[in-house]
């Protein structure tokens, strides 16, 4: 199922854990890793300069440099490349989310594995995923793998899978993915939902009651979708929704979480990523999967 690999890079030590995870996978499972960097961003339309995406510097883009920026990611990642026989450098200038968005298109990538940011900028500071991987989870039509913590990239392949779901209709999608990776790789399946109490003072015999209906949804939703499938298990408590994946997926060694990408908006190119999958991506202790469309699941 992970046929073709897309591993959107910069090359920088911020992307590293993403590189190990897709290169492991691609030995793994055989599977065909690209490795996609785009250089910069054109400083015209057309143009030969460049906003390098690394330094921001203005570079002019010739054959000579791309072979140099080939080379650097040879280098850079000259031990995952060892034992790689399906490995492949693509290289390109443009607005990073487009151009991956483009090439995952062109190649029918089933997976894109990213970092949860590029590097040093603001917004990953305060606590959230970088921009361009907010934009390609959006639109992305295949599930977008994202690594941040260093901890997550030291993995072992798939046997344990927790699904957390909020009962939305885009949850939907990203089940299926679940269980199809889960039924593929012989994998224990774990179906999760925190009751989100955040914020709020419920009274004990409400949440109980509350718990019990949402073990119910999840019998009544996903049981019957399994078929033969048995090697799954329920659960379900109170709590903040991403502290409790994150918990759970740390009790469980769990080594992949899938969640929806988003939540509340329900047309898919005015969502952004969900609070609760931008906060298990920073968090988690493995690598995180979120899917946003259901063509490739």
């Amino acid at each position: 199922m992970f046929n073709k690999i897309l591993l959107a890079t910069t090359g920088s030590p911020a992307s590293f854990g993403a590189a190990r995870v897709a290169f492991d996978m691609a030995k793994r499972y055989d599977s065909e890793v690209t490795i996609f960097h785009v250089v910069g961003v054109p400083t015209k339309a057309f143009s030969h300069v460049v906003n390098d995406v690394r330094t921001g510097e203005e570079v002019e883009v010739d054959e000579e440099y791309l072979s140099w920026v080939e080379e650097e990611l040879k280098t850079t990642f000259a031990k995952q490349f060892e034992g790689a026989a399906n490995a492949k450098i693509v290289l390109t200038t443009g607005v990073p989310s487009r151009e991956i968005l483009r090439e995952a298109r062109k190649a029918d990538s089933d997976l894109v594995v990213m970092a949860a940011s590029s590097g040093e900028n603001a917004s990953f500071h305060k606590g959230y995923p970088g921009s361009t991987l907010q934009k390609v989870a959006k639109a992305a039509r295949c599930p977008v793998l994202s690594v941040h913590r260093e901890s997550a990239s030291y993995w072992g392949g798939f046997s344990n899978i927790l699904f957390g779901t909020d009962f939305s209709k885009q949850a939907e999608s990203a089940f299926k993915f679940a269980l199809s990776t889960a039924r593929e790789l012989d994998c224990d399946l774990t179906i999760f939902h925190a009751l989100d109490i955040s914020g709020k003072v419920l009274d004990q015999n409400e949440i109980e009651e509350n718990l019990i209906i949402a073990r119910k949804r999840i019998r009544e939703t996903y049981v019957p979708l399994m078929g033969d499938f048995k090697n799954y298990d329920i659960e379900v408590w109170e709590g903040t929704p991403y502290v409790e994946i994150v918990k759970l997926a740390r009790e469980k060694s769990v080594d992949l979480i899938c969640l929806a990408h988003h939540t509340n908006e329900l047309d898919p190119e005015r969502a952004r990523i969900g609070s609760t999958v931008e906060q298990v991506i920073l968090r988690a202790n493995c690598p995180v999967v979120s899917v946003s469309k259901p063509d490739k699941v």
